[in-house]
C-alpha cells in the first residue's frame, strides 16, 4: 500500500492517517497504537492539567518509537503552560484548535515540531499558512465535537486551491471510501477520529464505544449554537436539555450545564447526561478493533477504490 505523499514525507510516517486529538478520548494509549500502525497517533490536551499531559508524553515514548503528536485547544486557560511543556518534552507535531497558533510557531518550529492547524475556513487557512503551518487540517461539520459551517466536500477543495502546503481532510471519513475521496478532493491525508473511538486501546469508557457502534444515520445532533461554538454530539438526554436553551438564547445556561460533560461521557460512561461527542461516520463504525487494523482496513479501502477508479478512466 503506497499512496505516499507531501504528508507521509513530512511527518516520517507510513500511511497518510492523522488520528483526531479527541480530548478525554486520545490517550497515549490511542496515539501509541495509531504511531505503530503507520499513521500519527495524537494526544488531545483539552483542558488537562500540564503534569498530566506531561505524563502522557512520558508514556506514549515508552509505547511507541514512531513520531506522534499533541493537540492544542489554543483556548484553554493555560495553554503558555501546555506550550512551554511541549516543547520542553519535544513532540513531532502538534495540531491546533480553536484559535490561530502564531504566538508559538517561531518557538515551535525552532524545535522542531511540525504544526498541523485545523482550519474551518479558507480565509483563516491563508492565515495560517502565511505564519509558517506546516500543513491544514479542513475540518468538516460532519466531524465531532466543535465544528465550523462547511462541509469536507467543499471545504477540501477550497483549500487546495487556497494554500500551497498540503491539506489533510476531516469529518465523516471513516473508511477507504472517504479517504479517496479525499484524494480526489485534492487532500494529502485523511484525520480520522470517531472510527478510532471504537479502537481497542482507546481508553474511553466501554457503553461509549457500544452506542457508537449502535448509531444510526441520524443520530448525532449539533448543540451549543446559541454560544457561538456549535459542538456535535450523538443525542441524549444533555442534547435534548441544551437544544431547548439554545432556542431562548441562553449561552451561558449552554455552558454552565455543559460543563463536566465530556468527562463523564468518556469517563464515566454516562450515556444520558454526558457529552457524547462523535462525527456523523459515527453510523459506519461497527466494531471494536485494534488500531492497526482500523489503519490498513482504510488503507487498502482506498486502494481498491483508487485502482477501481483508474480502471474506469483508462
Amino acid at each position: 500500500m503506497a499512496l505516499r505523499t507531501r504528508l507521509t514525507e513530512l511527518l516520517g510516517i507510513e500511511y497518510p492517517i492523522i488520528q483526531g486529538g479527541m480530548a478525554w478520548t486520545a490517550t497515549a494509549e490511542l496515539a501509541a497504537a495509531v504511531s505503530n500502525g503507520g499513521g500519527l497517533g495524537i494526544i488531545g490536551a483539552g483542558h488537562m492539567p500540564t503534569a498530566i499531559l506531561r505524563d502522557q508524553i512520558r508514556l506514549a515514548k515508552q509505547l511507541t518509537d514512531k513520531p506522534f503528536g499533541v493537540n492544542l485547544m489554543l483556548l484553554t486557560p493555560h495553554i503558555d503552560e501546555l506550550v512551554d511543556m511541549v516543547l520542553e518534552e519535544g513532540v513531532h507535531a502538534v495540531t491546533t484548535g480553536a484559535g490561530n497558533p502564531g504566538k508559538y510557531m517561531d518557538s515551535l518550529m525552532a524545535k522542531g515540531i511540525k504544526v498541523l492547524p485545523i482550519a474551518p475556513s479558507v480565509a483563516l487557512a491563508k492565515r495560517l499558512e502565511s505564519i509558517g503551518a506546516d500543513a491544514i487540517i479542513g475540518e468538516g461539520m460532519e466531524a465531532g465535537g466543535h465544528i465550523g459551517e462547511l462541509t469536507t466536500m467543499v471545504l477540501t477543495p477550497q483549500l487546495v486551491d487556497a494554500v500551497q502546503i498540503p491539506v489533510i481532510a476531516a469529518g465523516g471519513i471513516a473508511d477507504g471510501r472517504g479517504m479517496a475521496a479525499a484524494f480526489a478532493l485534492g487532500a494529502e491525508g485523511v484525520q480520522v477520529g470517531t472510527r478510532f473511538m471504537c479502537a481497542v486501546e482507546c481508553t474511553i469508557h466501554p457503553d461509549i464505544k457500544a452506542r457508537i457502534i449502535k448509531a444510526k444515520d441520524r443520530d448525532t445532533v449539533v448543540t451549543g449554537n446559541s454560544t457561538g461554538h456549535p459542538v456535535r454530539v450523538i443525542k441524549n438526554k444533555l442534547s435534548k436539555m441544551i437544544e431547548e436553551l439554545d432556542k431562548d438564547n441562553r449561552p451561558e445556561a449552554v455552558e454552565e450545564l455543559g460543563a463536566g460533560k465530556l468527562a463523564a461521557a468518556m469517563r464515566d460512561g454516562d450515556l444520558h447526561m454526558g457529552s457524547l461527542m462523535a462525527g456523523q461516520a459515527a453510523a459506519m463504525v461497527c466494531a471494536i478493533q485494534p488500531a492497526a487494523e482500523i489503519i490498513l482496513e482504510i488503507m487498502s479501502g482506498a486502494e481498491e477504490v483508487l485502482g477501481r477508479l483508474g480502471t474506469l478512466a483508462e
